[in-house]
Formats: structure tokens, C-alpha cells, sequence
């Protein structure tokens, strides 16, 4: 996979399809990580003298232009992030996106509408998409893949765009696939994973292909509900996911055949009521054993006496891969969990890696300090798929 440094790119115009998908809040950004992820590569490249034209999506807006997408308040904290004013095109290939373009000088940088307000973009039609691409090839010269957190879909800018111009990787995307290698190839050992988020079926395909590799594998989050389910315990109101317990009892019996240690929390905290994450009013939460949640209870969270074995079994780890949090961390009450296993990993000598997603944002908005950790991704559904073995469209198109 050819990197940055192997095109000339002096007075040339360089497409980076970045991944800008941040969160917004009434227009404004609650979380810029994957803006301030995409700053190196960009700055790297206007510092050449490269013409840099900068795309990404937001969101899932269908195939048309929706304001509450919109990549404009994206734009001014990358010009912020950049130290220079950065253009936006209120287009993606029409008179906007082509003036805006034209008029850029060497070092500028320019930022495209979002992506997927052009169906192109995301057509199953490879017709469809590749007609898309070739309006957006014709916009540059040369192709830098940036947004891992897009890799593993096979959209109009990922995957057919690199084989309409020269093309390489971006400097964050060259960082994630080098982390990610680390955590399938000549593995430092004990190697530890921290599961958690709502659903178990999410997560099915990544705990199958780390059954080869792991030492212990932990789960925490909404999807520990279905393993305690299929172990015969009560889980009152608590997520489950019944159709899964089949697989849950597989993967269990396999760990155990293969030595792999599998941890389960031992103790709950939940409320008979999902908590108000709006006005983070007081939930009135209560620790229960995990064996044994009343009907009327909702597990909400990892218990005290969990994150204390958590904790100790990553004590030793030379290796931990962490992603989706233990609870529902954006409610005070229901933090703990997570930020016991953050603490954790962060009080580490391991080489730790949050696997992006809400995982990142939960160590963001928890107040830890990113250095702390080994890596944060930008891309936890591309970090999954990449552990499960898979192949992702997007490195596939850079790898030439």
C-alpha cells in the first residue's frame, strides 16, 4: 500500500475522502476527534503545496441535501484545527464544489458537502456509484484514502474513486491498519478484549475470530444480558437478545475447550427505568447480583465488585482491546463501568487500543487524557470488520 510520501503532489489536487462523521448537537460539535484524527494528513499535504479538496459524510441523510448533515460547522473547526481558513463547497460535484476548486491556491484546502447528499454515493448500482466517482475524479489528480471509520463500505469515494486517479494511503489510515495488525499478528501476550455496547449480535463475528487469539475475552454493556440469560440466570427488563443465546452457548463451550477465559460481570447496576440521558436527572440506581436481577430491574451498568475483577484481569495483559462501553455511560450513574475500564487501561504498561466508536467518545467525555491510551481509533465498525478477518472495500481499492 503506497503512503503519501510515495506521490508528488506539489501543485497538484489531492482528494482526501477523510472521515468528518462527528457528532452534532443543535449544529454544533460535541465531539471533533475524528476532525482533529484527519488534521495531519491534511496539514502534511498543504504544507507541500498540494491543492487539498477534502471530502466526507455525516449522518445518514437519503441521497439529498438536509441541513441538519450538513458538513458547514465541520468546515470552520477544521479551519480552526488548520490554523487557515478552509473553503466549503455547499455542493459535492456541481458549480459550487467546481469554483470553490478552481479557485483554490497551493496549501489551500477546500471541504465538499456531504458525501451522501449525492445517492451516488452509497448506490448499490455500480453504475450508479461509479458515475458519482467519475464526477468526483474529475475534480482532482490524485487520491488520498483518510477515513478508516469508511472502509468497510464499499461507497462511491472509497472504493471506486482510488481506481479512477493514484492513489495512497493516508497517514491515519497507514497508523490503523499498523495497530490492527498488531492485535492479529505476533501478539504480545496475555492478550485481553473488553466487549461491551447493546447488542451481542454486533459482536458475534469479532468474539469468533478472537476465540483463535484471545487469552480472555470480557463482556460488558447491553450484550452481557444474553450471555447471563443463556447461563440460566434472571435478567428482569435488562436487554436481551433471545435468538442469540444458541450462539452465546457455542462460543462459551468452544472458549472452554480451547482454555480461552471468558468473564461475565457479578454484579449489576440498573433502575426500573431507562434513564433520562437528556436532563441527567438522578436515577436512583441499585447494585444487584448479576446471577439474580429482579424482574422489574433494567442492568444498566457494570457493578463496584465487576469492575474490580475487570480491572485485575487486565492487570497482567500485555495487549487489550477494548470496544463498546460497559453501560450507559452518558448518565452519571451509569458510568462507572466504563470508567473503571478506561482507568484500567489507562494505568496499563499494555499496549492498549480503544476500538473507536463509543468507545473513543466514552473516554473523550469521561475526561481522560488520549495519551493514556496505546491507540484510539477512528472507526469502530472498520476496526470490527478488520478483526473478524474481513475484507474492507476501502483498503482493498488503496492496496495496488
Amino acid at each position: 500500500m503506497k503512503t503519501i510520501d510515495d506521490l508528488q503532489v506539489a501543485g497538484k489536487r489531492v482528494f482526501v475522502r477523510a472521515d468528518l462523521n462527528v457528532p452534532l448537537a443543535d449544529g454544533e460539535i460535541t465531539d471533533d476527534g475524528r476532525i482533529r484524527a484527519a488534521v495531519p494528513t491534511i496539514a502534511k499535504l498543504a504544507g507541500v503545496g498540494a491543492k487539498v479538496i477534502v471530502a466526507s459524510h455525516l449522518g445518514r441523510p437519503k441521497g439529498a441535501p438536509d441541513p441538519q448533515f450538513s458538513l458547514a460547522p465541520v468546515a470552520r473547526r477544521l479551519g480552526e484545527l488548520l490554523g487557515e481558513d478552509v473553503a466549503f463547497a455547499t455542493d459535492t460535484v456541481g458549480e459550487s464544489a467546481r469554483g470553490a476548486v478552481a479557485g483554490l491556491a497551493d496549501g489551500g484546502v477546500v471541504l465538499l458537502e456531504n458525501l451522501r447528499f449525492n445517492a451516488g454515493e452509497t448506490a448499490k448500482d455500480d453504475a450508479e456509484r461509479g458515475a458519482f466517482a467519475d464526477e468526483l475524479a474529475s475534480l482532482a489528480d490524485l487520491y488520498v484514502g483518510d477515513g478508516f471509520g469508511a472502509v468497510h463500505r464499499k461507497h462511491a469515494s472509497v472504493y471506486d474513486l482510488p481506481a479512477r486517479l493514484p492513489h495512497a494511503a493516508g497517514g491515519l489510515i497507514a497508523t490503523e491498519v499498523g495497530v490492527l495488525r498488531k492485535l492479529t499478528e505476533d501478539v504480545a501476550r496475555p492478550y485481553a478484549v473488553v466487549l461491551g455496547g447493546s447488542k451481542v449480535s454486533d459482536k458475534l463475528g469479532v468474539i469468533d475470530h478472537l476465540m483463535e487469539r484471545a487469552d480472555r475475552i470480557l463482556i460488558g454493556g447491553g450484550m452481557a444480558y444474553t450471555f447471563l440469560k443463556a447461563q440460566g440466570h434472571g435478567i428482569g427488563r435488562s436487554l436481551l437478545q433471545e435468538d442469540q443465546i444458541p450462539a452465546v452457548l457455542e462460543y462459551l463451550e468452544r472458549a472452554k475447550a480451547k482454555g480461552v477465559e471468558f468473564v461475565l460481570p457479578v454484579d449489576v447496576v440498573g433502575a426500573p427505568e431507562f434513564p433520562d440521558l437528556k436532563t441527567k436527572a438522578p436515577a436512583n440506581p441499585s447494585t444487584v447480583d448479576a446471577a439474580d436481577i429482579p424482574a422489574d430491574m433494567l442492568g444498566l451498568d457494570i457493578g463496584p465488585r465487576t469492575c474490580e475483577l475487570y480491572a485485575s484481569k487486565l492487570a497482567d495483559a500485555a495487549t487489550v482491546f477494548w470496544n463498546g462501553p460497559m453501560g450507559v455511560f452518558e448518565h452519571p450513574d451509569y458510568a462507572e463501568g466504563t470508567r473503571a475500564v478506561a482507568q484500567a487501561l489507562a494505568d496499563s504498561s499494555a499496549f492498549t487500543v480503544v476500538g473507536g466508536g463509543d468507545s473513543a467518545a466514552a473516554v473523550r467525555t469521561l475526561g481522560f487524557d488520549e495519551a493514556a491510551f496505546g491507540h484510539i481509533s477512528t472507526g469502530g465498525g472498520a476496526s470490527l470488520e478488520y478483526l473478524e478477518g474481513k475484507t474492507l472495500p476501502g483498503l482493498a481499492a488503496l492496496e495496488d
